[in-house]
């Protein structure tokens, strides 16, 4: 509902009105969250943005036209779909409702929009969107390989040549149009006439080859040329054969190979002629292959490139392939999906040149990129034939200069360039690795190197930015800066915890943790669509989520924890109020119940985890509350916490889609298991307790040397977070945490699991100077202590380093975005964007001014559009600055008792009202879209 006030005086205050020719226009038009896209759903759901100058605008209805060209886009000539005039002011998650879509079909849509007053806006421009293959039997390829496996050097790593493949054809007619489709079972290149196709890194991508495989599609019409072309492709074994994870470094009876240990590709090009003939080209046994210059390629070990064993012109037309190899065909397996990539592909987000370059030896450098981030290096180097050039990479230096690469464990994360000696010069840049990093040490280089001929090159999975932050206070400027490159490094094909060392996996208790920051700052729809598949195919079979996802088995003992394997309840119902998808909750509906019913079996009917109910799992009671400082909150504790937590949200997705009895089902689960926590978890006085004693010695648990206590910030921040407390008994939770900060310093004794809920807890029960007072703690454990040490990312342990102390042994990464979900309550109180419905259809703006900042300024681009929250605090008083997107309502809380200007006028009191907003009775005032400057 748009909120019903008088806008007649808000009308005069911006003096904007409607027009006799509504100006809503549709914009930024997509189709499952991309734009232009290739997909194979049925039925694609379609978005947009409008515009309007008008305030309080919103759609009163919409028509779509789809249709197999341009031409046909008009009413009563579209011929896919046109659904009429539709009464709603829906503008997202539209699903396709016309004819059934076949294979390779291209489709041409637009839409239009009516306005408040019924009144009709201009057409939008023309989008697309492309079927793909939507049949195993439109498939003509065959997978084909090369087994270099014997050429395997290294005892501790055995890693094999990369293929490389070809193919030479003849095009003796203009071309109409020609697609791509491609993929592999590890990864690949693919080149046309020499040159790559695409701008996407790592593809296809990383899911469980034994049940599914993604596909690209590209349009390479203008890549083919008359007379005769070359199609080549380079492969690597990327996830599918080579190393991961951990499995190295804890000595498990696998390492590598872990779907198979051979790559291969499969790949088909259909061209359609301008004189209406098709032809594919598909990989067969016609294909030949051979190895060359990438001797070793592993994503976590690096690469090794040898210049003088390039297969000069292998990529070019009428190339002498006579000692080239024949292929392998590598039969698919049956039951194995072929999907189109729904996700976003890895890609270069930025470079960055060199911030000094040091000489540190004999032959030996030391570049500062100035910026710890994932990706690779481009380098341009002048070395004598057969000259060894290798490159360490690492986050860090000891205080006496020197690269530390220790925390990469068992990862080599090498790269080595063995040059061909032209006198001119060489440029590398490797293809099937990457690296989490700031410095590169150079070795073996004999003339050395200036800034401009060394680049990083960032990559990320090419998600949107949708938000921005910015305040007068450096701190928080760098502590959102830190946040931002720690998501950009770790939201690298799946939500993976560290970019640099012998794991890169995608736990879920870091994915849990920090999704709804990840929402404020990228467009994370299609990613997290992509990653909620990974998680569901890897559903235990006793109905529990995994410790990471996708699972390959890098640790026998590696099987699920509480807290953590809640991700696959947590994550979709982020996406679901971040995007409003319904969609998405309805394919993962019954692995999502699974979990439910483990979790009352596993509770046996007493909807409560007593002491040591987890014992069974290794660690004992799970990961819990990951890096915590002092007592741990027991693990059972906070399983039983989640088990709640997980029930309500499972009511309300519920709801959502329609499922009345599993609604009720939830609710009905939710209070029992919030009563029997009471009746365990409390004593008399409602304070959190638990029986210590259970846990003996705490052997076998994460830190359970330090002892358990229910008496935690930890405990109290979670509780509060997720409404498991009547009012009464919520107020005295809130001042224990209280409590609990300031007597420690007003500092945190949270780890993964506390954290993202504590400062939320704290101002939604108005403590905000107390979590204003966390956020600008500098010393241990704090942000603050990081960004004094140094971090331009987020580091994985508060004390990741010291300047007194140095590096503790062990586990350790300076890229590790779970300590940065502090970003959700920077939007949600420090800039006060609070969604009160999926999809920011409706939303508060209730701005938290804290001590420390005078200027704040954020934006957050929702699905209908840019939201704004301004504010300043000067001599002269307080300013908020207030932007609302067409087709969306928001709720402003603003003083009571202070006069206060709108656009400069006086706001009347009688459009002003109370209303309880997070637990406080707030003085508001209710809007539709537009700009609103107050003062007061």
């Amino acid at each position: 509902m748009f909120p019903k006030i008088t806008f007649w005086f808000l009308f005069v205050l911006i003096s904007v009105g409607s027009v006799a020719q509504s100006d809503l226009a549709p914009t930024y038009l997509r189709c499952e969250y991309k734009v232009n896209p290739v997909t194979d759903v049925a039925h694609p759901r379609l978005s947009w943005e409008l515009t309007s100058k008008a305030t309080n605008q919103f759609q009163s209805a919409y028509h779509i036209l789809v249709a197999t060209s341009p031409a046909l886009l008009r009413e009563g000539k579209a011929d896919l779909w046109d659904s009429q005039l539709i009464k709603t002011s829906a503008t997202a998650q539209i699903s396709y409702a016309g004819k059934a879509l076949a294979s390779r079909q291209l489709c041409y849509w637009k839409v239009r929009s009516w306005d408040k007053n019924n009144q009709p806006g201009p057409w939008s421009e023309v989008a697309t969107w492309e079927m793909g293959l939507l049949h195993k039997t439109d498939w003509k390829a065959d997978f084909i390989s090369l087994n270099l496996n014997h050429l395997g050097k290294g005892k501790e790593y055995h890693l094999p040549p990369a293929p490389f493949f070809r193919k030479e054809i003849s095009v003796n007619t203009p071309v109409k149009k020609a697609r791509l489709y491609v993929t592999a079972l590890g990864l690949y290149e693919f080149q046309i006439n020499g040159k790559k196709i695409g701008k996407d890194y790592f593809t296809p991508g990383w899911t469980d080859y034994n049940k599914r495989l993604y596909y690209q599609v590209y349009d390479v019409s203008k890549e083919l040329k008359q007379g005769k072309n070359a199609l080549g492709s380079i492969i690597s074994y990327g996830w599918y054969a080579g190393y991961l994870g951990y499995a190295l470094l804890v000595g498990n009876p696998v390492v590598k190979n872990f779907y198979g240990d051979v790559p291969a590709l499969k790949a088909q090009l259909e061209i359609e002629y301008a004189n209406g003939q098709k032809e594919t080209i598909a990989t067969d046994n016609t294909w030949k292959a051979n190895y060359g210059p990438i001797i070793e390629s592993d994503i976590l070990n690096g690469e090794v490139y040898n210049a003088n064993k390039e297969l000069t012109g292998w990529n070019q037309a009428s190339y002498k392939e006579a000692d080239w190899k024949s292929i392998a065909v590598i039969a698919d397996k049956p039951d194995r999906q072929l999907e189109v990539y729904p996700g976003v592909p890895v890609k270069e987000i930025t470079t960055l040149t060199p911030k000094s370059i040091k000489v540190i030896g004999k032959d030996k450098y030391l570049v500062d990129l100035g910026q710890n981030f994932a990706g690779i290096i481009r380098v341009k180097l002048k070395a004598a034939k057969g000259d060894s050039v290798l490159f360490r990479f690492g986050e860090m230096l000891y205080p006496d200069g020197k690269l530390m690469t220790e925390n990469l464990r068992k990862a080599r994360g090498t790269d080595l360039y063995i040059a061909k000696g032209l006198p001119e010069g060489e440029t590398y840049q490797p293809r099937f690795t990457y690296h989490g990093f700031q410095y590169v040490q150079i070795e073996g280089l004999k003339i050395p190197l200036q800034k401009s001929d060394l680049v990083g090159i960032v990559l990320s999975s090419a998600t949107a930015q949708v938000g921005t932050f910015e305040t007068d206070n450096p701190f928080v400027n760098q502590l959102y800066h830190n946040i931002i490159w720690t998501q950009q490094s770790n939201y690298f094909e799946i939500p993976t915890d560290c970019p640099q060392r012998d794991e890169r996996l995608a736990w879920t208790g870091d994915a849990q943790a920090y999704v709804k920051s990840a929402t404020f700052n990228n467009d994370i729809a299609a990613f997290g669509t992509k990653w909620l598949v990974d998680l569901n195919d890897a559903l235990l079979p006793n109905g529990a989520y995994p410790l990471y996802a996708p699972a390959p088995s890098v640790r026998k003992t590696d099987t699920y924890s509480p807290g953590w394997m809640e991700a696959g309840i947590i994550y979709p119902y982020q996406i679901f109020r971040s995007y409003g998808d319904t969609q998405l909750l309805k394919r993962h509906w019954p692995e999502m119940k699974r979990f439910m019913a483990f979790l009352e079996t596993k509770s046996k009917g007493e909807y409560v985890f007593k002491e040591t109910a987890f014992a069974e799992i290794d660690p004992k009671g799970g990961f819990g509350d990951w890096l915590s400082v002092g007592k741990k909150t027991p693990p059972d504790m906070l399983a039983t916490m989640y088990y709640a937590y997980s029930a309500s949200l499972m009511q309300e997705m519920a709801e959502a889609i329609g499922e009345s009895q599993d609604a009720q089902q939830f609710r009905t689960v939710a209070a029992k298991v919030r009563k029997a926590f009471l009746q365990h978890y409390t004593d008399t006085n409602g304070k959190f307790k638990c029986n210590a004693a259970a846990y003996g010695n705490g052997r076998g648990y994460v830190d359970g040397e330090q002892g358990f206590e229910g008496h935690t910030q930890t405990a109290y921040a979670n509780a509060l977070y997720m409404n498991l407390l009547d009012s009464a008994h919520a107020v005295k939770a809130a001042t224990w945490l209280n409590e609990l900060v300031v007597n420690n310093g007003n500092k945190l004794t949270t780890g993964f699991l506390g954290v993202r809920p504590m400062l939320p807890s704290l101002s939604r029960m108005g403590y905000t100077p107390t979590a204003y007072k966390l956020l600008f703690q500098k010393e241990y454990p704090s942000w603050g202590f990081e960004i004094e040490n140094g971090a331009n990312t987020i580091w994985e342990r508060w004390n990741s380093f010291t300047k007194e102390g140095g590096f503790p042994a062990g586990m350790n990464s300076f890229n590790h975005y779970a300590f940065g979900s502090i970003c959700e309550w920077m939007f949600e109180t420090m800039a006060g964007i609070q969604e009160t419905a999926p999809a920011f259809k409706s939303f508060v703006i209730q701005p938290e001014m804290g001590l420390g900042v005078n200027r704040l300024k954020a934006t957050y681009r929702s699905m209908s559009g840019n939201i704004v929250s301004s504010w300043q605090k000067t001599l002269s008083g307080t300013s908020l600055m207030v932007e609302i997107p067409v087709n969306t309502s928001a709720t402003i809380c603003v003083p009571s008792h202070t006069p206060i200007t709108l656009n400069g006028k006086p706001v009347p009191s009688s459009l002003l009202r109370s209303q309880w907003l997070n637990g406080k009775l707030q003085t508001v005032l209710s809007v539709g879209s537009g700009k609103y400057n107050f003062h007061w």
